[in-house]
């Protein structure tokens, strides 16, 4: 399931000289078990009680089709930008790479040369992400948000592939007008500060964006974890994301305290999917977490749904299918991780 990040302001982001965009894609792995909040507000169409409300659930499953549409068209989007770049001779079974001669990409403009390497990227072509890393940096100022990028870095934020996931966060920081550097750092930390919900949140979604490219990522994570104190459930929530988002390791301890102990099921939910799947952590990193999603099994001060999502994170995170039996992974990390060690 895709979800759409928060918008912010007309205000144009620093240097852009645009219209910040006022809805964005964001990845989100889906839920953790059939009784997931998300899930029950989604099938009911309408009954987020957040303020959010129906046309996030919505949003939700538009994104979601959109995805599903994108997917199941890889092939034919494949073949047609070989047509672009490749001899006639050339197939989409001989050319699964990007064009050796860099002149083809350049005779495309900006926007069309970061659509069709993210769209490559996606469908795990060969050289589309190293492209985007080596010409994002020259699409600054350049690129429009439209729905082809809102599309594609959602697909991208999605993959299992963490380099398809970095080309993502490029190309959406590009879009965004936000350079990796202090400045634009400055500005969103402003503007999540801001008294204007929308911008608030969508600056939380952005200071994830940022800090994963290496711009201050642990203050970053400190003001983030700061606004999981926040009094309303949105801000909290994005603030998940926007941790998920760093990958650093110093954001585990906080999004397992928010799993824990947060008063919003959809803010827990979103912090356990944080820990098992979505984001940018590394396999590494989720191990880490493994031992305390076993504690919140059977800790008596988590109901019965927090139990289950535990569980869930576990098997995301080992890919072990264990019966939800405290007593059978504890055993189990016994076994493969400690004795291991």
């Amino acid at each position: 399931m895709a979800v759409v990040a928060p918008s912010s302001s007309s205000q144009g982001s620093p240097g852009s000289g645009r219209a910040e965009p006022r809805l964005q894609p964001a990845p989100d792995y889906g839920t953790l078990g059939p009784g997931s909040d998300v899930a029950r507000a989604q099938a009911a169409g309408s009954g987020s009680t957040s303020r959010r409300g129906p046309f996030l659930a919505f949003i939700i499953g538009v994104c979601l089709a959109i995805v599903v549409v994108k997917a199941g068209h890889a092939h034919g989007t494949w073949s047609r930008f070989t047509n672009i770049f490749f001899a006639p001779h050339e197939t989409a079974a001989t050319a699964g790479r990007v064009p050796q001669d860099a002149r083809q990409l350049d005779r495309l403009s900006p926007q069309k040369q970061a659509e069709t390497l993210l769209e490559l990227a996606v469908s795990r072509s060969d050289g589309a992400s190293h492209e985007i890393s080596s010409r994002v940096n020259r699409w600054q100022g350049k690129l429009e948000w439209n729905s082809q990028i809102a599309t594609l870095t959602t697909a991208a934020l999605s993959s299992n592939d963490s380099r398809v996931r970095e080309s993502g966060i490029e190309v959406e920081l590009a879009a965004y007008g936000l350079g990796k550097n202090s400045a634009s750092l400055n500005y969103v930390l402003k503007t999540a500060e801001s008294p204007d919900h929308a911008r608030k949140v969508w600056a939380l979604w952005a200071l994830g964006l940022i800090a994963n490219r290496g711009v201050e990522t642990e203050r970053v994570v400190q003001v983030l974890a700061a606004h999981l104190k926040d009094s309303d459930e949105d801000s909290r929530r994005w603030a998940v994301e926007g941790l998920a988002l760093t990958g650093a390791s110093e954001a585990i301890p906080a999004l397992l305290r928010t799993m824990h102990s947060d008063s919003s099921p959809p803010v827990r939910e979103r912090a356990a999917c944080a820990l098992a799947e979505s984001g940018m952590f590394t396999q590494e990193q989720r191990l880490a977490a493994v031992p305390q999603l076993i504690n919140y099994t059977d800790d008596p001060s988590l109901d019965a749904q927090s139990h289950a999502w535990a569980f869930q994170a576990l098997g995301d995170i080992t890919h072990e299918r264990l019966p939800n039996d405290p007593a059978a992974w504890r055993s189990w990390y016994e076994k493969q991780v400690v004795s291991a060690q």
